[in-house]
């Protein structure tokens, strides 16, 4: 599927880089697989999901606690560190990135696209071989200031 792109690397954004139901997708796996598939592969780790939720978090667009502790996550500076390389990896190589549920609008790679796309790039979602959709906001997304911001009201 990834080769119908023209896909050069592959970014891992879990948090917990492993799979009991389809061990394929283990890290190590993936490690030793992608490369014969003429792919790189790299966990980001800093880009990861499962983050806690602040108790100030003002991310109240979310009403699920996994988006909204990722949106406060999103405010960090390990979050910036972890875009920066994922960023710094697509000027040079074709870059897909990859979490653990198959569709994206039920994943914290929903939000990275958001903050991908406010930045100028063009983000498509990957759905089967030769078909992608391009990436539109989240529901909850706004825009402030040049700023993604996930709260119900614009306090910025």
């Amino acid at each position: 599927m990834l080769q119908s792109f023209n896909i050069e690397l592959l970014a891992d954004i879990r948090s917990f880089p492993g799979s009991r139901r389809v061990p394929q997708f283990n890290k190590e796996n993936l490690e030793e697989s992608m490369p014969g598939s003429g792919i790189a592969y790299v966990h980001l780790k800093l880009l990861g999901g499962r983050r806690p939720v602040h108790k100030d978090s003002k991310n109240t667009g979310w009403r699920h606690p996994a988006f909204r502790g990722y949106a406060d996550y999103m405010e960090t500076d390990d979050f910036k560190k972890g875009i920066d390389l994922l960023e710094a990896m697509a000027i040079k190589q074709r870059t897909a990135y990859m979490c653990s549920e198959a569709v994206w609008w039920s994943c914290h790679r929903s939000m990275v696209s958001d903050y991908l796309k406010l930045n100028g790039w063009l983000v498509h979602h990957i759905m089967e071989v030769n078909k992608a959709t391009e990436h539109t906001y989240t529901q909850p997304a706004k825009i402030v200031n040049g700023k993604l911001f996930y709260g119900e009201q614009t306090l910025l």
